[in-house]
């Protein structure tokens, strides 16, 4: 499997990241493009560095080479993850302005029907967000707000960040065993 992974400036990098870990550990191939101010954010949010994270990746890409393999469709890939998506990546998305490697990789996927997740971080969302995120539903892509899943009685943020990378990896029909899953308490048997 080959995935393309996108970190932008949105709070939430070391969702990113926790996504990046799983996938070397699940041995796939990953194309990691950061934009700059996921540099930025990174340093404000965690102890990571940029070299911390480009490690993770098996191939890392300069969000201002639009000559990168990933900005063709000629390039097989089974999808991209943007995580966490900032709202101007979103909407640069949205318009197919392919300015810079991310949000041309964004457009290539779409436009040749692979899977594209974006990891939409803004809180409370305005009509336009809603719009952007509505109309890129249509096109295809999955919009994957990073809730808390609340029924698996979380610990930590750690325990948060590894349900929500779970629940991204099970959109691009990944198996693995990052997190618990749901089980009906009225169907369980008693004790």
């Amino acid at each position: 499997m080959r995935l393309v992974v996108a970190i932008t400036g949105a709070t939430g990098t070391v969702l990113g990241v926790r996504l990046l870990e799983v996938l070397r550990k699940l041995d796939v191939e990953t194309h990691l493009v950061l934009s700059d101010w996921a540099r930025a954010t990174l340093s404000l949010e965690t102890d990571y560095t940029v070299n911390d994270v480009r490690a993770l990746a098996t191939y890392t890409h300069s969000a201002k080479d639009l000559a990168a393999a990933i900005s063709s469709g000629s390039f097989l890939t089974d999808g991209m993850v943007v995580c966490p998506c900032s709202m101007k990546t979103l909407a640069a998305i949205r318009m197919g302005y392919g300015d810079n490697l991310i949000t041309r990789a964004a457009d290539v996927t779409l436009k040749e029907r692979r899977r594209l997740v974006l990891v939409a971080r803004e809180a409370p969302l305005s009509e336009i967000h809603l719009e952007n995120m509505h109309y890129l539903a249509r096109a295809g892509a999955v919009i994957f707000p990073p809730t808390i899943a609340y029924y698996t009685k979380p610990n930590s943020v750690d325990d948060v960040t590894d349900q929500i990378a779970g629940r991204v990896l099970d959109q691009l029909d990944i198996q693995h065993s990052t997190i618990d899953r749901w089980k009906s308490p009225l169907t369980e048997e008693k004790q």
